[in-house]
């Protein structure tokens, strides 16, 4: 399985639009999922790269088209994502000459869990 494969797998709702603007999504990992084969031993985690992908991939799912990242602006990630946990994605974009700006806050058992503005095109 693929990253792309694992994250559709992943999603459980979305995406769905909210009053602010901003895109919802849901997304649980199962613990058997490949991604936490080796990330880490005895403590598995989401990978950061992950999450950067799961931004992308939303993007392309409201856009409806195939998007490359640009730039990695920012990536904060604020605490771990265990398997089995429901990752909350609130997505705003906004588009300026076929330019999208991507700016992401994940929520993970009622705690922020990490953001990332990403420039994709």
């Amino acid at each position: 399985m693929n990253m792309r494969d694992s994250i559709t797998a992943a999603r459980n709702a979305g995406p769905t639009v909210q009053p602010d603007g901003a895109h919802a999504f849901e997304f649980k990992f199962s613990a058997d999922d490949p991604v936490f084969a080796g990330h880490f031993p005895h403590r598995p985690i989401l990978p950061g790269i992950f999450q950067l992908e799961i931004v992308r991939m939303a993007a392309e799912w409201v856009q409806n088209r195939p998007l490359t990242v640009g730039e990695i602006a920012k990536a904060k990630f604020q605490r771990p994502i265990l398997p089995g946990e429901t990752l909350k994605l609130s997505l705003k974009l906004s588009e300026v000459e076929n330019v999208i700006s991507a700016r992401a806050h994940f929520m993970c058992g009622g705690q922020p869990a990490g953001e990332a503005f990403l420039i994709l095109s």
